[in-house]
């Protein structure tokens, strides 16, 4: 018998991992102190069951609030268990896992039972990609169908086109805009379909959602925004900078370098995902490709207004290098800090425990809009003040390359 060769170098540290999760429930952005598990997960095995039985209990409570006629209660339950499987089906690192799938085809199953329900169109979209395969979107639309500004949401490495937005409470729907939510390579679908986030994937990706929407009736195409979250924000700027028909780009929840700190000094488990979405076993190689993972040459590229969001000890982008990233880009543009926020930006006491979508679709709305954006603006915002549209404009304390403390 010989002994399983681990596949990175930080493999090695899963107990830590394992322990981290037993005592603070979490796997990762450990600043925060909200739990991130259902129910005490003891070790990272446990965490595809544990979210399964939460999502199973939140189907069955919507499939009932639906047989009533409940369609509101249905709505929220069905919110919640699509969440659940998603979480449940996401900790899996393995190409054609047989519980992966399972837990992926109830996934499918309850958004369509969503669908039903929901207030507004949700409709299932599949863009053609390389080889016959499809970046899967889903697309909320205004009850009335409209002709308004569309936000392209690009998730983080742990989301999906399901994460955000929920059906209830659907932030771009209540400011007058549709929005759609895309597996870009990499995440959701795509891993089903072995797309890979790897080179340009990301960018071309993009690009043919963009190609999709300007074809919808629906869908003013000049008014089209992008909002990208955690590495979503990373790919949200190339996005831009490799196709500049958006009108706006709002990247949030900073990892605008993701060569720098998230895979060599945060959790074990980010550099472990990452290597499954981009379909690599070999580290070495893997770093090869991270070391390229960077807007450093791309940010000034980009030719619409464009909104950053970081918070301030965030330690997947340390704050000299956002700022970095802000002095670089040539666009209209604006920078908010949030005071003494990590990673990422959920129910936040500086936003009244609001999430940052909330400001982040605000900004977005009056761009795409009304055309408004302020120009070279970089706001503080403070835990106690009254949020980034206040007087709180900031002259950071160090430059590119300075140490943030």
């Amino acid at each position: 018998m010989t002994i399983r060769k681990l596949r990175t170098q930080r493999d090695n540290q899963q107990w830590m991992l394992d322990l981290a999760l037993n005592m603070r429930g979490r796997v990762q952005n450990f600043e925060r102190d909200d739990l991130e598990t259902p129910t005490r997960a003891h070790n990272y095995r446990m965490l595809p069951k544990q979210w399964r039985k939460k999502a199973e209990h939140d189907e069955a409570l919507g499939r009932q609030a639906q047989a009533q006629g409940f369609d509101a209660t249905a709505c929220e339950h069905y919110d919640h268990a699509v969440e659940a499987y998603r979480m449940a089906q996401h900790p899996i690192f393995y190409d054609d896992n047989p519980i992966k799938l399972d837990l992926y085809g109830r996934l499918n199953e309850v958004v369509d039972r969503r669908s039903e329900v929901a207030p507004h169109p949700v409709e299932r979209v599949e863009v053609p990609f390389d080889d016959g395969k499809t970046i899967s979107c889903l697309l909320h639309l205004l009850p009335d169908r409209r002709k308004a500004p569309c936000v392209i949401y690009v998730p983080g490495m742990d989301q999906a086109k399901e994460a955000f937005p929920k059906v209830t409470g659907n932030p771009a729907i209540a400011r007058g805009m549709h929005i759609l939510s895309m597996d870009g390579p990499g995440q959701g679908n795509s891993n089903i379909q072995k797309i890979r986030a790897v080179a340009e994937n990301y960018e071309r990706a993009g690009a043919a959602v963009i190609d999709y929407l300007e074809q919808r009736e629906e869908v003013d195409s000049e008014k089209i925004g992008i909002y990208g979250v955690s590495m979503g924000s990373y790919w949200s700027l190339r996005l831009a900078s490799y196709d500049h028909r958006p009108a706006a780009l709002a990247s949030g929840v900073a990892c605008f370098n993701p060569n720098n700190t998230i895979f060599t000094q945060s959790s074990p488990r980010f550099k472990q995902q990452f290597m499954y979405m981009a379909g690599m076993d070999d580290e070495d190689e893997f770093d090869e490709m991270a070391v390229q993972m960077t807007v450093k040459g791309y940010a000034d590229k980009v030719e619409c207004p464009t909104l950053l969001v970081t918070g301030e000890f965030d330690p997947l982008c340390p704050l000299e290098d956002a700022i970095e990233v802000y002095g670089d880009i040539t666009a209209r543009k604006e920078m908010w800090v949030v005071e003494d926020q990590f990673h990422p930006l959920w129910g936040i006491p500086n936003l009244g425990k609001l999430d940052c979508h909330h400001y982040i679709i605000d900004w977005l709305s009056r761009a795409l809009l009304k055309g408004e954006t302020n120009e070279d603006r970089v706001a503080y915002v403070p835990v106690q003040g009254d949020g980034p549209f206040g007087e709180c404009e900031w002259q950071p304390p160090v430059g590119p390359g300075e140490a943030y403390f």
